[in-house]
Protein backbone atom coordinates (compact mmCIF):
# COMPACT_ATOMS: atom_id res chain seq x y z
CA UNK A 1 0.00 0.00 0.00
CA UNK A 2 1.38 3.25 -0.92
CA UNK A 3 1.52 6.05 1.27
CA UNK A 4 -0.74 8.17 -0.44
CA UNK A 5 -3.65 5.91 -0.85
CA UNK A 6 -2.62 5.11 2.91
CA UNK A 7 -3.48 8.93 3.38
CA UNK A 8 -6.68 8.54 1.13
CA UNK A 9 -8.13 5.77 3.35
CA UNK A 10 -7.12 7.82 6.40
CA UNK A 11 -9.03 11.03 5.33
CA UNK A 12 -11.74 8.41 4.24
CA UNK A 13 -12.33 6.95 7.86
CA UNK A 14 -12.18 10.38 9.17
CA UNK A 15 -14.71 11.87 6.96
CA UNK A 16 -17.43 9.65 8.56
CA UNK A 17 -18.02 9.67 12.42
CA UNK A 18 -19.29 6.58 12.60
CA UNK A 19 -15.85 4.94 11.08
CA UNK A 20 -14.03 6.95 13.47
CA UNK A 21 -16.33 5.00 16.33
CA UNK A 22 -15.71 2.06 14.91
CA UNK A 23 -12.15 2.29 14.55
CA UNK A 24 -11.76 3.62 18.03
CA UNK A 25 -13.34 0.71 19.47
CA UNK A 26 -11.19 -1.53 17.29
CA UNK A 27 -8.35 -0.24 19.12
CA UNK A 28 -10.16 -1.64 22.78
CA UNK A 29 -11.22 -4.86 21.31
CA UNK A 30 -10.00 -7.58 19.73
CA UNK A 31 -13.21 -8.34 18.13
CA UNK A 32 -16.48 -6.14 17.81
CA UNK A 33 -20.04 -7.00 17.31
CA UNK A 34 -22.24 -3.80 16.24
CA UNK A 35 -24.50 -4.03 19.08
CA UNK A 36 -21.35 -3.93 21.38
CA UNK A 37 -20.39 -0.95 20.09
CA UNK A 38 -23.63 0.96 19.10
CA UNK A 39 -24.20 0.44 22.82
CA UNK A 40 -20.97 1.63 23.97
CA UNK A 41 -21.11 4.82 21.49
CA UNK A 42 -25.13 5.56 21.95
CA UNK A 43 -25.39 4.89 18.59
CA UNK A 44 -28.26 2.74 16.43
CA UNK A 45 -27.31 -0.65 15.69
CA UNK A 46 -28.20 0.06 12.12
CA UNK A 47 -25.66 3.14 11.88
CA UNK A 48 -23.13 1.03 13.30
CA UNK A 49 -23.67 -2.23 11.02
CA UNK A 50 -23.26 0.42 7.79
CA UNK A 51 -19.83 1.71 9.37
CA UNK A 52 -19.13 -2.05 9.59
CA UNK A 53 -20.23 -3.12 5.94
CA UNK A 54 -17.97 0.45 4.51
CA UNK A 55 -15.20 -0.54 6.76
CA UNK A 56 -15.50 -4.50 5.29
CA UNK A 57 -15.36 -3.42 1.45
CA UNK A 58 -12.27 -1.60 2.08
CA UNK A 59 -10.96 -4.64 3.38
CA UNK A 60 -10.22 -2.88 6.90
CA UNK A 61 -11.73 -5.67 9.04
CA UNK A 62 -13.20 -9.02 7.95
CA UNK A 63 -15.88 -10.84 9.56
CA UNK A 64 -15.27 -14.29 11.50
CA UNK A 65 -19.02 -15.48 11.63
CA UNK A 66 -20.38 -14.80 7.54
CA UNK A 67 -22.12 -17.72 7.99
CA UNK A 68 -24.73 -15.99 10.68
CA UNK A 69 -26.94 -13.50 10.11
CA UNK A 70 -27.18 -11.47 13.43
CA UNK A 71 -24.42 -11.19 16.35
CA UNK A 72 -21.53 -11.50 13.90
CA UNK A 73 -17.91 -10.51 15.12
CA UNK A 74 -15.68 -8.45 13.41
CA UNK A 75 -11.23 -7.92 13.61
CA UNK A 76 -9.18 -5.64 11.98
CA UNK A 77 -7.62 -7.22 8.72
CA UNK A 78 -3.55 -6.04 8.50
CA UNK A 79 -4.56 -3.43 6.32
CA UNK A 80 -7.07 -2.13 9.25
CA UNK A 81 -4.50 -2.52 12.14
CA UNK A 82 -1.85 0.05 9.58
CA UNK A 83 -4.98 2.66 9.15
CA UNK A 84 -5.40 2.25 12.85
CA UNK A 85 -1.86 2.61 13.44
CA UNK A 86 -1.80 5.80 11.31
CA UNK A 87 -4.82 7.39 13.60
CA UNK A 88 -3.93 7.25 17.14
CA UNK A 89 -2.45 9.58 18.88
CA UNK A 90 -3.70 12.14 15.98
CA UNK A 91 -7.33 11.39 15.10
CA UNK A 92 -8.06 8.64 18.06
Amino acid sequence: MTENSMDELIKWVISVDRRLILMESMKRHTAVRASDIAHEANRSTQNISRALKELEDRDLIECLTPEKTTWKKYILTDKGKKVLEKLEGKYL
